[in-house]
């Protein structure tokens, strides 16, 4: 790997690493301050995750930077799937008498706007990318935030108007 090329690298692995610490932070903040369950628990997850990535990217970062080449990146375990299914469950046992308050709609826009920028960011490293595993990488991390973007949007719905977002998830289609 040449020099400039791994200081490229090694740059956008700190940019990801202070992303992936400033989601958590908004994460936890945002759990504390939810007037739900539901939200307390989402919120909490995402921050979880926000540290699962921080943590990849700095092994990552370690092992670029003292063996000078991208390491081989093991799957890390489907936590989409995880999330999905909290909210599934916790937006049963809430049902449609969740209060919303402004705020809590103004901080779940807020969260998914930073979604989609992680997630932007992400992609243009996979098209970016020298090597096939850093591509793949990327490209995990990338879906990953997308996930995170649509959980995000689901809650926010939810939290909009919880009858509609009831009859919406149970009745996609009234077509016939």
């Amino acid at each position: 790997m040449m020099i400039e090329e791994r200081d490229r690298t090694l740059q956008a692995l700190r940019t990801a690493v202070q992303m992936e610490i400033d989601g958590k932070a908004f994460y936890l903040k945002a759990s504390r301050e939810s007037g739900n369950e539901l939200g307390k628990k989402l919120l909490q997850n995402l921050s979880d995750e926000e540290d699962l990535h921080r943590q990849r990217f700095e092994a990552i970062y370690h092992r670029l930077h003292d063996e000078k080449a991208w390491p081989e990146i093991e799957p890390s375990p489907e936590q989409g799937n995880k999330l999905k299914t909290l909210f599934a469950t916790e937006s049963e046992k809430a049902g449609t008498d969740t209060i919303t308050l402004d705020t809590e709609l103004d901080t779940v826009q807020e969260a998914m706007d930073m979604e989609i920028r992680s997630y932007d960011f992400y992609r243009e490293h996979v098209s970016t990318a020298r090597y096939e595993t850093e591509r793949r990488f990327y490209e995990k991390i990338a879906e990953e935030e997308k996930v995170h973007h649509i959980l995000l949007l689901d809650y926010y719905e939810y939290l909009k108007d919880p009858a509609q977002w009831f009859v919406s998830k149970e009745h996609p289609s009234l077509d016939g």
